[in-house]
């Protein structure tokens, strides 16, 4: 049996426990999800923010290779799976009530995260006049042609 069928226990009611215990409990939301924040490993860039499932999770810590749950299409997702750009977990880390867990990986590939072809989610910048808020692009360049890896057939 895999371990990615594994159930985690509850988290401790017991606050010392969960912010100092050993044990890791993590706490799902009302929908089942932990929070992923990923940032590479080496540089320390901020790449995405996704969400986790036990399943999720437990293939993460399973394979060393990460997993999440793709809300949009409900689905469990290998990141990295269609485009080559594994994300393989250097380091895990859990905040202290243990609802969001930090991964800091390395991305195989041209080290694109995003699925626009870029290294990270984040390229876009909000500037403000301090009324209103508008989105400027970062100037990255997509790593990859979308079209041609996300293609599907027929």
């Amino acid at each position: 049996m895999s371990d990615s069928k594994k159930t985690f226990a509850a988290p401790s009611g017991d606050k010392a426990g969960l912010e100092e215990g050993a044990a890791f409990t993590p706490r799902f939301d009302a929908a089942g999800l932990v929070t992923a924040i990923v940032t590479d490993a080496a540089d320390g860039t901020l790449l995405m923010v996704a969400h986790m499932n036990a399943e999720a999770l437990a293939l993460t810590l399973e394979t060393g290779i990460a997993h999440y749950w793709s809300r949009s299409r409900n689905a469990l997702w290998k990141k990295g799976e269609t485009s080559g750009n594994l994300q393989t977990v250097v380091e895990m880390r859990t905040d202290c009530d243990q609802d969001a867990v930090w991964l800091k990986v390395e991305v195989a590939g041209d080290g694109a995260t995003c699925h626009t072809g870029r290294r990270s989610c984040f390229y876009r910048i909000v500037e403000t006049n301090g009324v209103s808020a508008r989105l400027a692009k970062d100037g990255t360049e997509a790593l990859f042609d979308i079209d041609a890896v996300y293609s599907r057939p027929g």
